[in-house]
């Protein structure tokens, strides 16, 4: 129900379209309640971080309001309802999903099977399809595979985390500086979450795999941490490049 009439047919198949669980529960949730508190998500469901499973159902084109109710213990608390459904996004197609399959094809197409951050080969079933500049910051983006990602489950994650943890995503809400990140061009940036950090992801596999066992026999014998020892090596051969 909204507002007192019932949901329209398009928009319920669209919620009944879910599959996903974690944004599946807070549709259900909503659809059989009316609204769902972050408590309810966390205590009931087990999802440690409302805002995500809140963000995975904007994600999907279905509109969420928040606003605050009183939990069972007198605290105020977030809590999540439908809201505007005029604003939907892929309101009245299978939508998204075959959206999703046709920037897939395209970004495989054009930069190979791999994740965009770690740089490593992964089986297609595995590589999740993202926002380049996070949905909460720059909105939903024109369906152009350009504005798109593929990730693994993990740099996925690391994205996640650390955009969520960045003073655009709290308050400031430019998507220029986003452009300008790791998490979203992370063949070109200028900053990670706003900081000045640089970083290298290096992948040792088949003949390398050999290369990394003595590169960290080496580090445990020094007493350091891998990276640096990785680190000083090219400095040295940066301050020396012409010693073997």
């Amino acid at each position: 129900m909204e507002n007192g009439k019932p949901l329209p047919d398009y928009f319920l198949k669209l919620c009944q379209s879910v599959t996903a669980k974690r944004p599946k529960v807070v549709i259900d949730h909503i659809l059989e309640y009316g609204f769902i508190t972050t408590e309810e998500i966390k205590e009931r469901y087990g999802y440690n971080h409302p805002p995500r499973a809140a963000r995975d159902v904007r994600e999907l084109g279905i509109p969420l309001e928040t606003f605050r109710v009183t939990s069972h213990n007198g605290r105020k608390i977030a809590a999540y309802r439908f809201g505007d459904i005029t604003k939907v996004r892929f309101s009245k197609t299978s939508g998204r999903t075959g959206l999703s399959k046709q920037i897939k094809d395209a970004l495989i197409n054009q930069y190979g099977c791999q994740c965009f951050i770690y740089l490593e080969e992964i089986e297609e079933r595995e590589l999740q399809i993202d926002h380049r500049i996070p949905f909460e910051v720059g909105g939903e983006p024109e369906l152009d595979a350009d504005n798109f990602m593929l990730l693994c489950g993990s740099a996925n994650r690391a994205k996640s985390w650390s955009c969520e943890q960045c003073d655009n995503w709290k308050n400031l809400k430019d998507p220029s500086i986003c452009s300008s990140c790791y998490w979203a061009f992370p063949e070109k940036y200028e900053h990670i979450a706003m900081q000045p950090i640089r970083r290298v992801d290096l992948l040792w596999q088949g003949d390398d795999i050999e290369t990394y066992e003595h590169l960290k026999e080496r580090a445990i014998t020094m007493n350091k941490s891998l990276s640096d020892l990785v680190k000083d090596m090219i400095k040295q051969a940066l301050e020396n490049p012409d010693s073997s």
